[in-house]
């Protein structure tokens, strides 16, 4: 009897962990999903499915030094210029997502290409609010090459003493 019980429990167990790896695996393609949306409605100039995506609590990083956007700030930027119809378009070539073993929390980094600024990189956090998963942090950066990086601190160390 003891054994038909264990059985039994391996079983259930083994069940639940296919499951919970099942779960996500659909957890990370619906946050690539989220993330394939943001891309979409930026380069349509579309701010409201843009902004939907965001948490209320949500900060945006810029490429600029300066640029760290609480989402309210970054909204009223955004969509000036997106009124005007022009959005900007980033295409991904590489994607990792992360879910976290709560289901509810999920990270990612990903390889952009942008006609204007070439090879970018995005980077942040998503949280699952009330079912949906909303983008909480978002980072875009331009990599530096390391071969470059000091040539490139000295440009904006001479930027900096400009202002």
């Amino acid at each position: 009897m003891r054994t038909l019980v264990f059985c039994a429990l391996l079983v259930i167990m083994s069940l639940a962990g296919f499951v919970s790896s099942q779960q996500m695996e659909n957890d990370k393609a619906v946050v690539a999903s989220v993330l394939d949306q943001l891309h979409d409605a930026a380069s349509k100039a579309d701010g409201e499915r843009y902004f939907d995506l965001f948490a209320p609590n949500a900060i945006f990083f810029g490429t600029d030094a300066t640029e760290r956007w609480p989402i309210d700030e970054f909204r009223t930027y955004a969509m000036k210029r997106f009124e005007t119809g022009i959005g900007w378009t980033y295409h991904v070539r590489e994607r990792h997502v992360y879910v976290d073993d709560d289901a509810n929390t999920a990270w990612f980094d990903e390889v952009l290409h942008n006609d204007k600024y070439g090879e970018c990189r995005g980077t942040g956090v998503l949280v699952k609010l009330n079912g949906a998963w909303k983008i909480v942090q978002y980072n875009l950066t331009i990599p530096i090459p390391n071969e470059i990086a000091l040539d490139v601190v000295e440009m904006i160390r001479r930027q900096e003493t400009r202002k």
